[in-house]
């Protein structure tokens, strides 16, 4: 009889392979992880400048194909609108620190009536907090404060713009790789552009509808900095779940701190905006976009924190089109494959 060959050998060297491949994928992307960590001064604005091309290219294209620009006029153009968009941005911001500037007295008047209240009001004896040491705070902030406040604000601006003029740079070689070009052998790519770009247009006219809604919603009622919390709401619409509930609470201080502002007013400014996010974010954004990505919820919300650690709130505002990148290319390699799967939540295929 022929001698029986055993199958336990090829069964244990094919389970080392995977073990070994696993930990190389994890060795791997922990050193990817600390090398974008490092180099996130450069690759942060590349990055940035490379969803913002895949946004705009499609405006490019636009240009060229229905009104016959030649590509070096729809490129300048778009950069041209890409510029302004940038400059209102700032405008935005500024503007809103003046402002918040300004109020800044008031703001701390209000905040010392506020904490006196809480003071009266609370039972704060029986958790063991006396009304001297919650209203010590307050007399440890005198006009230096404000003062700090600016500069902070101001050296954060000039960082944003020192940050927007890389980005430009880097805009506007990526704008004039991306337009007009129609990759026909590369699927992996086509597929990953075309969805990217969906995402990227998509998201941004519903995230401007967003803000539009939030900033005239506070501003009929009242609100001080409603044009910025409205920029803001726009901005964090981008971070799936918890943007639109950080935008929500965002103008929780400068509601409580206002003297003008009645108390139906101040809890519209915060049902209004929440109802906005929910409406748009539960009800018309998954009926125009459907599943653009293909991403499962606990996928984005691991992809939230991974990249906001890495990258600050930046990464998290790049979060869902990183790991949709991901998951395309993970669907394509043959040992990654798993991973693409996990992120889109088949877990049974």
């Amino acid at each position: 009889m022929p001698a029986m060959t055993d199958p336990a050998p090829k069964d244990a060297g094919l389970l080392d392979l995977r073990i070994q491949t696993a930990c190389f994928l994890i060795i791997t992307t922990i050193l990817v992880a600390l090398a974008l960590f490092w180099l996130k001064s450069v690759m942060i604005p590349f990055v940035l400048a490379l969803f913002l091309a895949a946004g705009l290219a499609p405006l490019a294209d636009f240009q060229i194909r229905w009104l016959r620009f030649p590509k070096a006029l729809a490129v300048f153009m778009t950069f041209l609108v890409s510029m302004a968009l940038l400059a209102l941005s700032v405008a935005v911001v500024s503007s809103a620190v003046a402002q918040l500037a300004a109020s800044a007295s008031a703001y701390q008047d209000r905040l010392g009536h506020l904490l006196d209240w809480a003071a009266r009001t609370l039972p704060l004896e029986h958790l063991g907090v006396s009304r001297d040491d919650l209203l010590r705070p307050l007399s440890r902030l005198p006009s230096g404060t404000v003062s700090g406040f600016l500069l902070g604000t101001t050296n954060a601006i000039l960082e944003l713009t020192s940050q927007g003029l890389l980005v430009t740079v880097f805009l506007v070689f990526l704008l004039i790789g991306l337009t007009g070009q129609r990759s026909q052998s590369l699927d992996v790519w086509t597929e990953m552009e075309s969805r990217v770009k969906g995402f990227i247009v998509m998201k941004t006219l519903i995230s401007a509808v967003t803000g539009v809604l939030v900033g005239v919603t506070l501003e009929l009622l009242g609100v001080e900095l409603a044009l910025a919390f409205g920029f803001f709401a726009f901005l964090l619409n981008f971070i799936p779940t918890l943007g639109s509930l950080i935008s929500t609470l965002l103008p929780l201080p400068v509601v409580l701190m206002n003297p003008e502002l009645s108390t139906t007013g101040a809890i519209l400014a915060i049902v209004i905006p929440g109802a906005i996010h929910f409406a748009i974010g539960n009800l018309v954004e998954p009926l125009v976009m459907g599943d653009s990505l293909e991403l499962h919820p606990v996928a984005l919300l691991l992809s939230l924190m991974i990249w906001g650690a890495i990258w600050g709130v930046v990464g998290m505002l790049l979060a869902a089109p990183i790991t949709a990148v991901l998951k395309i290319l993970s669907e394509r390699i043959e040992p990654t494959r798993p991973l693409g799967r996990m992120l889109a939540g088949h877990l049974r295929d």
